[in-house]
């Protein structure tokens, strides 16, 4: 398995860095190299930058509009933009909902709602988990009755990206309890606006609400925007660089009343630990990579990916909070908004730490937790 960069590889990283330095905004690259929040504003408009030069869908198909990228295209430009600083690409619309729609939707569903995703005109969201039915989708008891050209869906979400902001959402509900559990799931495609939808925000520790609970009541959706077949959407249902580089730059600084942190002979240590888990986590990348272009199913390298970049982006921001000590402990989000003008309490880059550091807890959970990670590695390579 050969995992060099071929001279085409190389010289399309020369251009998506080009790119980059001539079309991404200063203001948002700044942003999200200080760790600062973005706004809906911020996402939109880089999507539309992107949208514009034929870059903002990566993996699709060209007859739909993506540049009809390989896979180590698209990593090599998911590594160069966040090197840059660019604002990640929403992954709800385009890799999520997306790939489901043209896989499975009807020509109408790709006419109506694909175009729309790849505009940035349409935002959505997800709507998986359930109060106690996280990893264990099969348990999901949201319902959704047919009653002639439309589904009555009732029941409750949570643990939700962004609603909030959303347009649109893509469930998986119940449509049956005969026979097992994962055969009675269908795919809805629903009108965020729709009669009977509730957004309620959950504060994380960092004090944002970026996650949500959804309500579904007595909400109308027509069968027209199920996905697929009645009961067979259980069926369809890189960061952590830049952060290295940040720590590295954290702990050269001065600390009040002391050496940088980076002449500290263990600290270096810590930082030299997460740097080769990080190297041996891009081989695992690569080899991910490999083994898509040649056309053969992920194996149980895609959970290792999982488990160990959540573990690293965690231990990174471990490590820049003990870097800048009580320098971290001042998060006022309101005033990072403004412009930073707390310099009494510690320097400006220290400030949205404690908040990138809470945020980061959640990693080892979504999108499948570490547990459930583990159990499938064990599964695949055991046999257990």
């Amino acid at each position: 398995m050969n995992l060099d960069y071929s001279p085409d590889e190389l010289a399309f990283r020369e251009e998506v860095r080009a790119f980059l330095a001539a079309s991404l905004p200063r203001d948002l690259a700044a942003k999200v190299h200080e760790s600062k929040r973005l706004t809906r504003d911020d996402f939109v408009r880089w999507h539309r930058i992107l949208a514009g030069k034929g870059w903002v869908a990566p993996g699709w198909p060209k007859e739909y509009g993506g540049p009809g990228w390989s896979a180590v295209q698209q990593h090599i430009f998911d590594e160069e933009c966040s090197a840059a600083g660019a604002p990640i690409v929403l992954p709800f619309g385009v890799r999520m909902v997306a790939p489901v729609i043209q896989r499975f939707g009807s020509e109408e569903q790709k006419r109506h709602f694909l175009p729309k995703i790849l505009s940035g005109e349409h935002w959505w969201c997800q709507g998986y988990s359930e109060p106690g039915s996280g990893s264990d989708l099969a348990s999901l008891k949201t319902r959704a009755e047919r009653q002639g050209d439309h589904y009555v869906v009732n029941g409750q979400k949570t643990w939700n990206t962004l609603g909030q902001w959303a347009d649109w959402i893509f469930c998986l509900v119940r449509t049956a309890s005969e026979g097992r559990p994962q055969e009675g799931i269908s795919f809805l495609l629903i009108d965020m606006k729709t009669p009977g939808v509730t957004v309620r925000p959950i504060r994380m520790l960092d004090g944002e609400a970026e996650i949500n609970e959804i309500w579904f009541e007595d909400v109308l959706v027509p069968v027209a925007n199920r996905v697929g077949d009645e009961n067979k959407g259980w069926t369809y249902a890189k960061f952590s660089k830049r952060e290295l580089r940040k720590l590295k730059d954290i702990a050269r600084r001065e600390r009040s009343g002391g050496r940088p942190l980076i002449e500290d002979a263990r600290f270096r240590d810590r930082i030299a630990q997460v740097e080769i888990e990080l190297m041996a986590l891009e081989v695992t990348n690569l080899r991910v990579l490999a083994e898509e272009d040649a056309r053969r199913a992920p194996g149980p390298e895609a959970s290792i990916l999982k488990v160990r970049g959540s573990e690293i982006q965690q231990s990174l921001s471990e490590l820049m909070m003990q870097a800048v000590g009580s320098y971290g402990l001042p998060y006022v989000p309101e005033e990072l908004d403004a412009g930073w003008s707390g310099e009494s309490a510690g320097p400006e880059y220290a400030a949205p730490l404690s908040g990138l550091y809470f945020n980061m807890r959640k990693t080892s959970i979504y999108s499948g937790s570490n547990e459930i990670q583990k159990n499938i590695i064990s599964q695949m390579i055991l046999g257990l």
